[in-house]
């Protein structure tokens, strides 16, 4: 990434942040209608504040979906993350719902018919990334920073940490050196927790679980290592801070370490392209990383709304390359379906897969048994292997 010593930052949010909160709704919303119809049509957002949740957007799906239905899939999303604070309380909080019907101007551009296929549902730029400084391919900072909230998170949801509050953030600063990251310059955790305890004790609960993420369990200085520098978080969530769907763009893709298209994830079906193209652009590079094409490469796509292809492929191996990037370029245009169709069946978006992505990051996980984050996997390796050995693609 720099090729002269810098250091390089990259933040996480969780799970019981604001914005985050309203991701996670947005999201398990889109799982409620995708599993009663896999080509229904969301793009949900969603505001919280103090006793209040406030759902909009349009949707379009085959079986009716009463108001009940949405207000109980959204009191327990905020149930499962931990809200059950008394201006923030999952079963107590007003829920008002605007979600409308789809703009059939949309749908028109949008929907497949006798003479087109499906055409992506907005225009748009979309970037894909992928390195060797972790093993999941991942910029190290992001991945780092994830990982510290995710295994608080589930200490405090399994009562090993009931001391501490849903709201937490986190910030991993890296020294590199001639492209790769050698060593850890700061921490840096923010995390709500209950009046009975203070900074002192908050730094000493977080202590072990950022030295069991950060590699060799090698810790910053001391005076590099920042817990709740305010010296007090026990006013949190969405009482503390307004909440929103789609805020945290950065946070859910490459940390900064990319480029970001400018377009959110959370409560949009796999025809917006703003995700499903997000998650194509990662699953190609990534595969073209695991190849061992390149130790680092940015794949962008755009779209224009209602086209079905999209209108620009580029691939930048940032001078790592084993293979061109015109090379590549062409193989990726053969190989892979980029509609939004094509997308979605390679990868089988068409599921309630998406809840799950709406903490901790879209990428960098796990591909799951049931279909979930399907645009981890690897298994474009050997058809690009097989087609740079061909020897049938040629630069354009």
């Amino acid at each position: 990434m720099f090729q002269r010593r810098t250091i390089f930052t990259s933040e996480s949010v969780a799970e019981g942040h604001p914005d985050k909160v309203c991701d996670r709704v947005s999201d398990a919303l889109l799982d409620l209608f995708i599993s009663r119809d896999a080509d229904c049509r969301t793009a949900i957002e969603c505001l919280a504040t103090t006793d209040l949740l406030v759902i909009a957007g349009e949707t379009r799906c085959r079986e009716d979906i009463n108001a009940d239905e949405i207000e109980k899939t959204a009191r327990m999303a905020i149930k499962d993350i931990g809200y059950d604070q008394e201006e923030f309380h999952w079963d107590k909080i007003k829920v008002e719902n605007h979600l409308h019907t789809q703009s059939s101007d949309i749908a028109v551009g949008v929907d497949s018919g006798a003479d087109k296929d499906e055409g992506a549902g907005d225009q748009g730029i979309m970037f894909g990334y992928a390195c060797r400084e972790t093993e999941s391919l991942m910029p190290a900072a992001i991945c780092y920073s994830h990982q510290i909230l995710r295994d608080l998170a589930e200490a405090r949801k399994a009562g090993t940490l009931s001391m501490l509050g849903p709201d937490a953030k986190a910030q991993v600063s890296l020294v590199y050196e001639n492209g790769k990251p050698v060593d850890v310059d700061s921490v840096l955790v923010s995390s709500q927790h209950s009046a009975d305890i203070d900074q002192a004790e908050v730094r000493e609960i977080i202590r072990p679980y950022v030295k069991a993420v950060l590699p060799n369990g090698e810790m910053p200085a001391e005076d590099k290592f920042y817990v709740n520098p305010t010296g007090r978080f026990v006013i949190g969530g969405p009482h503390g801070d307004c909440g929103l769907t789609g805020r945290k763009i950065i946070v859910d893709t490459y940390g900064g370490a990319a480029p970001h298209g400018g377009g959110a994830f959370s409560g949009k079906d796999p025809t917006k392209v703003d995700r499903s193209a997000a998650y194509a652009s990662r699953y190609v590079a990534k595969n073209i990383v695991a190849a061992g094409f390149a130790e680092r490469c940015t794949l962008q796509l755009s779209y224009a709304i209602g086209v079905s292809q999209p209108i620009s492929l580029l691939v930048d191996t940032h001078g790592t390359g084993e293979v061109s990037d015109e090379m590549l370029e062409a193989i990726v245009r053969k190989t892979v379906d980029l509609s939004p169709r094509g997308i979605r069946q390679h990868l089988k978006l068409n599921r309630p897969i998406y809840e799950r992505t709406a903490a901790y990051g879209h990428f960098g996980r796990n591909p799951a048994e049931d279909g979930g984050f399907s645009w981890e996997r690897e298994d474009l390796v050997d058809e690009l292997k097989a087609a740079v050995t061909s020897g049938n693609f040629k630069a354009a």
